[in-house]
């Protein structure tokens, strides 16, 4: 198979079942963007990590081939692929809860930082929002699964609280944001 088609050349892309819409497209930049948090993911698994946080990154990454798929289908070509669903975001409710039972109780906001992963994982919280805004503005224009915007939405909490528990696993302190009135 070649890598380059040259069907792209002229800005249009096609979705799976063959339909053709603008590569600028609102559909494309959510997808894109699933797409690019994945690449995120996997810069994050080549830093030092816990093996539960491995795992659950490993499961993400398939996780997001099927939300991307998702998203780069119309909703009238339902059945013929594997869509985002309640189990999914169970899951991510499972580990959410999980990891942040082992974690200090949060009292303040803290900045993105600590470690390689945390930092990386504070990159990747992000970009899955960047996602969920994208994906928001698509069901705002076309029908697609809510289930998709609420995978979104828990993922990066999901990502929020692996942050910290990578860090909290390594050691590393967590930095509290202070404003400018607390300091004065």
């Amino acid at each position: 198979m070649k890598i380059y088609t040259k069907k792209g050349d002229r800005g249009q892309t096609a979705l799976f079942g063959g339909a053709q819409i603008e590569k600028h497209n609102i559909r494309i930049h959510a997808y894109g963007t699933v797409d690019e948090l994945n690449s995120v993911l996997g810069v994050t698994l080549t830093h030092s990590l816990s093996s539960i946080g491995k795992s659950i990154l490993n499961e993400i990454q398939d996780q997001l081939f099927i939300l991307g798929a998702d998203l780069a289908t119309l909703t009238s070509k339902k059945g013929k692929i594997d869509r985002i669903g309640s189990s999914h975001i169970e899951k991510l409710e499972e580990w959410i809860d999980s990891l942040d039972e082992q974690l200090p109780s949060l009292t303040s906001f803290i900045l993105p930082g600590g470690t390689p992963a945390g930092a990386s994982l504070h990159f990747a919280r992000t970009v899955c929002r960047r996602a969920e805004r994208f994906t928001a503005e698509l069901k705002a224009e076309e029908p697609i699964s809510q289930d998709a915007i609420i995978y979104l939405n828990r993922l990066s909490d999901l990502l929020f609280v692996m942050a910290r528990f990578e860090n909290h696993q390594a050691g590393a302190a967590e930095t509290k944001w202070t404003s400018n009135k607390e300091t004065a």
